[in-house]
């Protein structure tokens, strides 16, 4: 699909990996839109340590000179940056609010995977918000995928991946409707899962949300 109506994007990153598979969405989707990617990955680093708010500061001079839409692509810090949308004057969006609706309307009993801990809270409190919106009931679960940000962090982004999607397949048998991968850097294990429950990641959902006019 060509985009060339869609204002300039720009994209905030707390790892440099994920800059690629945005673009390599874009070419395949979004022909014609321009993306601007900030890499700031002490921004997660500081979330972990600090907890997210305490990132508002850095996001809000980051973002401080931007003069069209945001996305977000680091769900620790997600909410924070939309909440200073209204003080910087433009749209900012975090990458997996689309993933929280679509999860949403799937089904009422959700897990959600993620490879550190300051994501959980901030995904459940996302998909509650989803669900008051759509006047849908849900359940929540969140687990914590034991070695997979370690190898992530060192390289071995398919052994991530691999980890996740065990996970994945182990924990469908838990009566779940829907799994949500809660972090874009998670993205690639969606295509190595076996169950047939429906696995949801964020990058593609989010970045045409992000450039819808």
């Amino acid at each position: 699909m060509v985009t060339p109506s869609a204002p300039d994007l720009t994209l905030l990153h707390t790892s440099p990996v994920h800059a690629p598979v945005f673009d390599a969405l874009r070419d395949r989707h979004h022909q014609g839109a321009v993306l601007r990617h900030l890499v700031v990955p002490e921004l997660l680093e500081r979330a972990r340590a600090l907890g997210p708010d305490s990132q508002a500061p850095a996001v809000r001079e980051l973002l401080a000179g931007c003069d069209g839409p945001v996305l977000v692509t680091c769900s620790s810090i997600g909410a924070v940056a939309e909440s200073l949308a209204p003080e910087l004057g433009v749209p900012v969006l975090r990458v997996d609010r689309p993933l929280a609706a679509a999860a949403v309307r799937t089904g009422e009993r959700i897990l959600v995977l993620a490879t550190v801990e300051s994501t959980l809270a901030p995904t459940a409190e996302l998909l509650a918000e989803e669900a008051g919106r759509a006047g849908q009931p849900v359940w929540v679960l969140t687990r914590l995928v034991d070695g997979a940000w370690d190898r992530f962090a060192a390289g071995d982004e398919a052994g991530c991946h691999r980890l996740v999607a065990d996970t994945a397949d182990a924990a469908a048998a838990a009566d779940v409707d829907v799994i949500v991968l809660a972090q874009v850097s998670m993205a690639g294990a969606q295509d190595l899962v076996t169950t047939a429950v429906p696995v949801l990641s964020s990058p593609a959902t989010g970045l045409a949300a992000a450039l819808s006019p």
